[in-house]
């Protein structure tokens, strides 16, 4: 039977975060609030769990789960050729609901999925959060729900979706918003939004003024302009006899 843990009272958190850290180093999966929503979380370097972890959402490989992180400073051991700016969003954001997608250090014993070689990184700004990824290192984390269902914003919520497939449910009480966390995908150049969420691409674009909103395309290079002939534009077609331009116009709008 799962386990619920009311951890809303700082004194509970110590026991929580052991047993925490019980379930996970068990492939087991836990229940965690997040600054977003509640998550469902798992050893990111275990194969095995993560693979718990996507069957309880019913999720397929295909849909990888981010990885969060403590703090910033543990980016450079899960990513290498991070870009400047990327750095720069991290140091603006972080802690808080900002998802960076880079480059996965290849040596990295992990399987999160078909990542094609990138991982994505948060540092969540919620103090339960936090002590857990101290306390355990590296968490794969998705939303706390099966897919295709609301995102949970209680502990609650996210039990009577999941139900035993979690051993551990960590509560700290509802969160107020199902804003997820924005995406930004840092391994394309221009950087893209891979998903809009909390974080408004206007605060983005203040350190990153090219980024792309999610299904913008880069502007066309202006050498690439003048090099491409312009059409000319075609004939106009007479009218038929007794049909004046306005009446053709009005049956073709």
């Amino acid at each position: 039977m799962s386990d619920f843990i009311d951890v809303s009272d700082p004194a509970a958190l110590e026991d929580a975060v052991a047993r925490a850290r019980e379930v996970l180093g068990d492939r087991g999966c836990v229940v965690l609030p997040t600054d977003t929503v509640y998550g469902i979380g798992a050893d990111a370097f275990s194969p095995r769990a993560v693979a718990v972890l996507l069957a309880a959402k019913g999720r397929g490989r295909t849909m990888p789960p981010p990885v969060l992180i403590s703090d910033r400073r543990v980016l450079a051991g899960l990513a290498y050729d991070v870009p400047d700016e990327a750095e720069a969003l991290a140091e603006r954001f972080w802690p808080g609901a900002l998802t960076l997608i880079l480059k996965a250090q290849p040596t990295l014993t992990w399987d999160l999925g078909e990542t094609r070689g990138t991982v994505a990184l948060r540092v969540p700004d919620d103090a339960v959060a936090r002590e857990l990824l101290y306390a355990v290192g590296p968490m794969a984390v998705s939303s706390a729900n099966r897919t295709g269902m609301p995102a949970a914003t209680t502990a609650e919520e996210a039990r009577g979706m999941l139900g035993e497939s979690v051993d551990l449910y960590l509560d700290a009480g509802p969160r107020e918003d199902r804003a997820p966390s924005t995406i930004v995908d840092c391994t394309v150049t221009p950087f893209r939004v891979a998903r809009q969420g909390a974080v408004p691409l206007e605060a983005l674009r203040e350190l990153v003024p090219d980024l792309l909103a999610e299904g913008e395309e880069p502007p066309v290079p202006a050498d690439r302009l003048a090099a491409e002939p312009v059409a000319e534009a075609p004939a106009p077609t007479p009218a038929p006899d007794g049909d004046d331009a306005a009446g053709r116009a009005g049956r073709e709008a």
